[in-house]
């Protein structure tokens, strides 16, 4: 069982701004869950969307968007976020499998990697979030009776503060090898916060680490504003991503990454779509063209 000592909370954490986002996501990984021709599965992401009334209303299947795949926010959209929680699985296992025994989830929001994947023994998962999120998790987790298939460590904490600390007092062992994912996360930080995230992560990272993260590369987040995506997602459910985004010009966190000695790779998650032949694919006024998914690994001594 996970823990319940926010059994009481209520669903303020995911009920706006950049929680809210994390119930697109879960509604994506439902929808992508019940396809024939699924990526990913996912069977707690569509408790998620029908546990939080911001989202009840949200289709959870395929069957239930008239448009299907031609719809550009459960259709284009969602089936991106299926490919994304596919290759970040995909990664995640690699990299376990290597001997990493410590996930970090930077930003784990309502992901249930912990409670779906199949874990080598030993392995330990740190979910970092803010409260109100995790809350809302736990609670709809907990009735469910999930078990997670690996040790789980949640941290109830904002990434703008000192999470380093917070993460090491809940058993973290930078001597030891670890993976680290910022899934959907770094584009909402001051570009201040995303290179201290980075710089700590290097920090905290012995050879044999690895790293996952999520990029945007546009100058001029307002370039799309009228892409199907940014449209769709502001006026259908009400979350207007251009105004969570922060703005400011974004770091180059994978080119830090390789000053400081770790191999990277830079891919668009179009590369990923041509090799598991399923997936978005650019278009006109493309709001998933700077995206970019970077992988990183510290070699050993």
């Amino acid at each position: 069982m996970v823990g319940t000592a926010h059994q009481n909370a209520g669903v303020e954490g995911v009920e706006g701004g950049v929680g809210l986002t994390a119930l697109l996501v879960a509604a994506a990984r439902a929808i992508e869950t019940h396809r024939r021709d699924s990526l990913a599965r996912d069977v707690y992401a569509e408790h998620f969307v029908l546990a939080a009334p911001a989202s009840a209303g949200w289709p959870v299947r395929m069957q239930q968007v008239p448009d299907g795949d031609a719809d550009p926010l459960w259709g284009r959209f969602a089936r991106y976020f299926g490919l994304r929680t596919r290759v970040l699985d995909d990664f995640l296992l690699r990299s376990v499998h290597a001997g990493a025994r410590q996930v970090v989830l930077l930003g784990a929001g309502l992901d249930a990697r912990a409670f779906r994947l199949d874990w080598p023994a030993g392995c330990v998962v740190f979910e970092i979030d803010r409260e109100g999120v995790l809350a809302f998790k736990h609670k709809v987790l907990d009735g469910l009776s999930a078990t997670p298939k690996a040790a789980r460590v949640p941290i109830p904490i904002d990434l703008r503060a000192d999470w380093v600390q917070a993460l090491t007092d809940a058993g973290f062992d930078p001597a030891a090898p670890s993976v680290w994912l910022a899934e959907g996360l770094l584009f909402y930080l001051p570009n201040a916060a995303e290179t201290y995230l980075i710089d700590m992560v290097d920090q905290l990272s012995t050879g044999g680490s690895a790293l996952a993260f999520e990029v945007k590369l546009e100058k001029d987040l307002l370039e799309y504003r009228d892409s199907p995506i940014y449209t769709s997602t502001k006026n259908r459910i009400g979350i207007d991503l251009l105004t969570l985004f922060d703005g400011e010009p974004r770091p180059d966190s994978a080119g830090d990454l390789a000053g400081k000695g770790w191999s990277t790779s830079v891919h668009t998650p179009f590369d990923f779509t041509r090799r598991h032949g399923r997936g978005p694919l650019p278009e006109q006024n493309d709001a998933l063209a700077g995206n970019r998914w970077v992988f990183a690994n510290k070699p050993r001594p």
